[in-house]
């Protein structure tokens, strides 16, 4: 089959594993060893974006004085590499479309604001590494999402122009970052949800067990 799409780019958090209740719970006990109670609410307000950044946008916020926003951002990776090996699972959908396109030789990728430690365990866990041509995460970047700089990078280093490759995405962040690095983007929001802000350049599916060949026209 002839497609305009030369290559797809995959977020992680929330489109391949569900790992969104997972970072509520590590952000959670984490903010809670240093005194704030914070909420399923709060988290919500920074879905997609980088750690680091989550982590500096509460501190401007609840002006704490210690620990570090580095020590912060520590306790909360290492909470997440222990949930994820405990209760990763990948999300329906994720492995018959990575099946599907490895199988039509469309080059895959995977493009996510968390940190190379994090896309490791996760990609390992699931045993779905050798699906990915190339693996980038925005702590490389000088901004994560909604900057688009992770999706260009990703499209460099697959060697594909941004307009060729198509972006799969859960978050608000992800979304802006997709259509900011001008490329086709789907959003696949958290199950269950249809939010207000899912931008009309996008398409939109309910689940990734929707995808097919024809989204690459």
């Amino acid at each position: 089959m002839k497609t305009k799409i030369e290559a797809v780019i995959f977020d992680m958090d929330g489109l391949i594993i569900d790992s969104e209740p997972l970072w509520k719970i590590a952000e959670i006990e984490s903010f809670k060893e240093i005194g704030f109670d914070f909420t399923k609410q709060m988290c919500a307000l920074t879905t997609g974006m980088r750690i680091d950044e989550v982590v500096h946008y509460w501190r401007k916020k609840l002006k704490w004085e210690s620990p570090s926003e580095k020590e912060v951002v520590n306790s909360i990776e290492s909470k997440m590499i222990d949930l994820i090996k405990k209760n990763g699972s990948l999300l329906p959908g994720v492995l018959d479309t990575l099946k599907l396109l490895k199988e039509k030789n469309i080059p895959i990728a995977l493009a996510s604001s968390s940190a190379m430690v994090l896309i490791d365990t996760v990609v390992n866990t699931l045993g779905i590494k050798d699906y990915f041509k190339i693996i980038h995460s925005a702590e490389n970047e000088k901004a994560g999402k909604p900057d688009p700089a992770v999706f260009l990078t990703t499209a460099k280093l697959l060697e594909k122009e941004p307009q060729k490759c198509l972006v799969l995405e859960d978050s608000k962040a992800g979304m802006e970052a997709g259509l900011d690095a001008n490329m086709r983007t789907i959003v696949i929001p958290e199950i269950g949800t249809n939010p207000e802000w899912i931008d009309k350049r996008c398409d939109f599916l309910n689940s990734l067990n929707l995808f097919s060949l024809e989204l690459l026209n």
